[in-house]
């Protein structure tokens, strides 16, 4: 009790004394420490392999596709094929009602065997004229023919070599007349020009079709087997595209998978619009998960490096791609320090860091936008160190 009436009354005191900084106990002050430390998340620097390209995006085509339309008007007879079946190259598609050709054809026909008839008639008639003109020749050596007889019959013997060549001409003329109009009539059958899968079928029986000139696709064929993928490149890096690069890209019409062309063409000019230059990939697709229309986004490869030190694109700020430089921090002995870098390639969520940091050092991978210059921080994931 004495001792703690001794302390009510030093209090007393104190408070009766404007209660001064010397009335406190030793034991009861609080040393100065700081602020606390900042948690943050470190990953160690490695370098990896880094391929090189030039990010692009772009369209798939078919390398292969055909517009099929009827060469001669009329109406669709009969149709063999439906819309997505796969079709063999000269595979009959549709047919055209040709009547009238039909006739023409059955009368050039007739025209050709008469031709061929008048033929054989005329031959005959110059084998019995020549068997006439040599009769009338050893009459006339036998003093029993005049010279008369023998004119006659060399002129009988001309005049049927002539009527055999005008024969032939008739047998030749009705060959082409019958050719013509079977080709004609051929037209009729629509036949596809590829082999493919059919992506549009536009007509019905009994539609009418116009002529090559002025119609519009009937049938559109497709093949998938080998695509197009169309890219534009920058002026600004069309010197480091070259025929032959790979080029990876991925899309959404086919989730997680990689594909992979080749460049094939490149267009000797630039886009007058934006100095852009166009460049295709020749992409394989078998099995063909690929279809004409889907984008794709991905990269031409230019090259590859060993070794290269890649940080996520969220540990740096101030990161300007341009300019090709950044600031991150990495942590040595418990203490954040701000390190100005310079930025190479980007891949994805991954920046090249080209100078300024090396293998083995901890970077802030997670927390860095609490801290600042000289903090002192807690590594949360101490495992990573």
């Amino acid at each position: 009790m004495n001792g703690l009436n001794s302390g009510l009354m030093a209090a007393a005191l104190c408070l009766a004394l404007g209660g001064g900084t010397g009335c406190s106990k030793s034991s009861e002050a609080k040393p100065a420490t700081g602020a606390p430390r900042v948690a943050v998340e470190v990953m160690t620097v490695t370098g990896a392999d880094l391929v090189d390209g030039i990010e692009v995006t772009g369209v798939l085509s078919p390398k292969v596709e055909a517009e099929v339309k009827t060469e001669i008007p009329g109406l669709v007879k009969e149709l063999y094929v439906t819309e997505w079946v796969r079709v063999r190259k000269g595979q009959p598609l549709a047919r055209i009602a040709l009547a009238e050709t039909e006739a023409l054809v059955k009368r050039a026909a007739a025209n050709l065997e008469s031709a061929k008839a008048s033929l054989l008639e005329a031959r005959v008639a110059a084998d019995r004229s020549e068997r006439e003109r040599a009769r009338v020749l050893r009459l006339k050596e036998a003093g029993l023919a005049t010279q008369q007889s023998v004119d006659d019959s060399l002129s009988d013997s001309e005049a049927s070599k002539a009527r055999i060549e005008a024969a032939k001409a008739q047998v030749r003329a009705g060959e082409e007349d019958l050719a013509q109009t079977r080709a004609r009539l051929s037209k009729g059958l629509v036949r596809s020009p590829i082999d493919g899968v059919v992506a549009l079928k536009d007509v019905n029986l009994g539609s009418l079709t116009s002529d090559a000139a002025a119609a519009k696709p009937i049938f559109r064929i497709v093949d998938n087997r080998l695509m197009n993928l169309t890219v534009t490149v920058p002026s600004s890096q069309m010197s480091a595209v070259k025929l032959g690069q790979p080029v990876q890209f991925e899309t959404d019409g086919v989730p997680g998978r990689i594909f992979t062309g080749k460049v094939m063409f490149i267009n000797p000019s630039v886009d007058d619009a934006d100095r852009s230059l166009k460049v295709i990939a020749e992409v394989p697709n078998l099995p063909e998960q690929l279809k004409g229309g889907l984008f794709a986004k991905g990269k031409i490869v230019t090259g590859s490096r060993k070794g290269v030190i890649q940080v996520p694109r969220g540990t740096l700020t101030g990161l300007d791609l341009e300019q090709r430089t950044g600031s991150l921090f990495v942590v040595e002995s418990g203490v954040a320090h701000r390190r100005e870098v310079a930025t190479g390639a980007v891949s994805g969520d991954l920046v090249e860091i080209a100078s300024g940091l090396k293998g083995g050092e901890q970077l802030v991978s997670r927390g860095g936008f609490n801290i600042k210059d000289g903090d002192q921080v807690l590594v949360a994931n101490a495992a990573a160190k």
